[in-house]
């Protein structure tokens, strides 16, 4: 039996109205015991709304409302703390337009009950991605071979979303050191969990490409993974990466 009871996801969003009610029963309803922690940066359409008519439901069901949206990876930060605080011993990423299917959650969790950090990855197995443009496809796999050449990191989907940190991995992050706020915090967080000698594993899903909503990906992405990936790598050489 997994611990679906000492398990936390959470789900950032942002103008999400298509997306929030749906992922928020079908994650309920495959996993009553489990519980969702919203990080709502301040959507002008309405989502925190239906985020608080569903609490009346699901006791289980939190938010946190933020004024603007603030970026991912304070999100994320916001999360974990919140976590930390509450005693969860597995805490998922996770986006909330269903490219990650929830039906795999139990991938990750049974992973996670030998791992520190578990990576629901794209790209072992094949390249296991639907629905994306083809340029789209080339340039995240191009990246992921260059982030893995620059800092030797056995991972094969450096910036992937869905993951799960065991409670020991969270806390041997220091929070305040985080330096990356995009796309690239994936990766960061990745980085320092395996150099601090932690346990990485990933495991291989099906990511679909959003079928609802606006995609969040902005054209910087590219140029700001480049100089990240340099900057982590330089951390780690001169020792303050952690």
């Amino acid at each position: 039996m997994l611990p679906y009871n000492k398990t936390l996801i959470i789900i950032p969003t942002y103008n999400e109205i298509d997306n929030i009610e749906r992922m928020i029963t079908t994650v309920f309803g495959l996993y009553p015991e489990i519980s969702l922690l919203i990080i709502e940066d301040g959507s002008p359409d309405g989502t925190a709304e239906v985020v608080k008519k569903l609490q009346a439901t699901y006791s289980n069901l939190n938010m946190i409302e933020r004024k603007g949206k603030l970026g991912l990876g304070t999100a994320y930060i916001t999360g974990f703390r919140w976590a930390i605080e509450k005693g969860y011993d597995f805490v998922f990423e996770m986006d909330c337009d269903f490219s990650h299917d929830p039906n795999q959650i139990p991938d990750l969790l049974e992973a996670a009950q030998t791992n520190d950090l578990v990576i629901g990855s794209r790209y072992i197995d094949g390249i296991r991605i639907i629905n994306w443009p083809f340029r789209r496809l080339l340039l995240s796999y191009l990246a992921s071979i260059y982030t893995r050449f620059i800092t030797n990191i056995p991972v094969h989907d450096t910036t992937g979303g869905f993951k799960c940190f065991t409670r020991k991995a969270l806390t041997s992050l220091n929070l305040d050191r985080i330096i990356s706020n995009g796309y690239i915090f994936q990766l960061e967080l990745n980085y320092k969990i395996w150099a601090m000698g932690l346990n990485v594993k990933e495991v291989p899903i099906i990511f679909y490409e959003r079928r609802d909503g606006q995609s969040k990906m902005g054209g910087g992405i590219i140029t700001e993974a480049v100089f990240a990936v340099l900057k982590l790598r330089v951390l780690r050489i001169f020792g303050k990466l952690i």
